[in-house]
């Protein structure tokens, strides 16, 4: 077979893997105006309006030109000021600094009552986990287990420890 591949190539022919993608790319190209057709806009007596490319249908229909735009939804309008709907304003996302005084006290209140939350969970955590590292187990003659029937406690408190310090971090965010 390499010969055969060795053969070829000098004498200049071209295999068959070439020929074939040389048709691959030749063979779309001698198709492409067999695509083309004119397309024409038909009207009904119901004011209907189809688009068709059959030629029998079109006899009372007109043929529409290659230069019409691509689009056939027009564009959007764009609003004048007088056109607003009712009650918006031209700041319409701003709000008024007392609204947002009245926000930002609602929200640090609610930031203040989850941050007690969690400190009181925090010192409810600490304790369990005091209480669970003062108890030995006959059965943990192995450091290792303490260490993993503790693990669950260590990370309840350390949790607890991120959720305080992400409140206390949002509390100094605001104004």
């Amino acid at each position: 077979m390499r010969i055969a591949q060795k053969v070829i190539s000098h004498l200049g022919i071209p295999d068959t893997m070439s020929i074939a993608r040389s048709l691959l790319l030749i063979l779309p190209l001698t198709f492409a105006p067999l695509a083309h057709a004119t397309v024409y806009k038909c009207i009904d007596a119901d004011g209907g309006v189809t688009y068709t490319n059959d030629r029998t249908l079109a006899r009372d229909c007109t043929p529409l030109t290659t230069d019409l735009p691509v689009s056939s939804v027009p564009a959007p309008q764009p609003r004048s000021p007088a056109t607003q709907p009712p009650g918006a304003t031209p700041d319409f996302p701003r709000v008024s600094p007392d609204a947002q005084r009245a926000r930002d006290d609602t929200r640090r209140q609610i930031l203040e009552s989850e941050l007690a939350v969690e400190e009181a969970a925090l010192k409810d955590a600490q304790a369990a986990l005091a209480e669970q590292e003062s108890i030995r187990l006959g059965s943990e003659r192995n450091y290792q287990r303490v260490l993993d029937r503790l693990q669950p406690f260590k990370d309840k408190v350390e949790l607890h420890e991120r959720n305080i310090e992400a409140l206390r971090r949002e509390l100094r965010g605001l104004k």
